[in-house]
């Protein structure tokens, strides 16, 4: 077997796993194969989490994870089920949208077949997302911090009380610097007189 064929043979299995075929015709149940026929907006409601409410993907905490306990999962594992949860409903949205024909039956079957081949795919996404949330947040944070600290030094700086406090203190350091430059000029333009050792003799 060829590698040529191999790779053929890996991406029927992966299309077989985000699709689905209802009378000849395919649907795809990974929402990221339709972002040709996205826009912006619709790009960024899917790939980000946080865009539906609360109340909203509680209720359907059991309709994707009913083998799940979740007064048993820390706050880390319930908040990436529930960007999951999310995932699975903007996801069937979606597909509701790009395929009015499909009828109730046939969406039951694609939700079915999208929890079991999707649930950990989804997850891993969400896990990504959260991470490149974290480092953005961290960056504006610091970000933040640098121009806050900035600004309160220029406004010190600007206040009158300031310079009347630092125009005494800047004088006495150029004087102090002054005067050291001026000593040690006074020292190297100066040098000690030796005696020579041959006057030193007693003859």
């Amino acid at each position: 077997m060829t590698v040529a064929h191999q790779q053929d043979i890996q991406l029927d299995r992966r299309l077989q796993q985000d699709s689905i075929q209802f009378a000849g015709k395919t649907v795809y149940i990974n929402p990221f194969l339709y972002w040709r026929r996205f826009d912006s907006n619709t790009d960024r409601w899917l790939r980000e989490p946080g865009q539906l409410g609360e109340d909203q993907i509680s209720l359907n905490r059991g309709r994707f994870y009913p083998e799940l306990d979740w007064a048993l999962l820390d706050e880390s594992q319930r908040d990436i089920k529930d960007a999951a949860v999310e995932m699975f409903l903007k996801s069937l949205e979606l597909i509701g949208t790009f395929h009015p024909e499909l009828t109730a039956g046939q969406l039951l079957e694609v939700e079915r077949k999208m929890a079991v081949t999707k649930k950990q795919s989804f997850e891993r996404w969400v896990e990504k997302s959260f991470r490149r949330r974290f480092k953005q947040e961290s960056r504006e944070r610091k970000r933040f911090a640098r121009e806050r600290f900035l600004r309160s030094w220029r406004e010190w700086f600007s206040l009158e009380t300031t310079h009347h406090a630092v125009g005494p203190m800047v004088a006495l350091l150029v004087l102090a610097g002054f005067g050291g430059w001026s000593m040690g000029m006074s020292q190297t333009s100066c040098p000690t007189l030796l005696i020579p050792s041959e006057q030193t003799v007693v003859r």
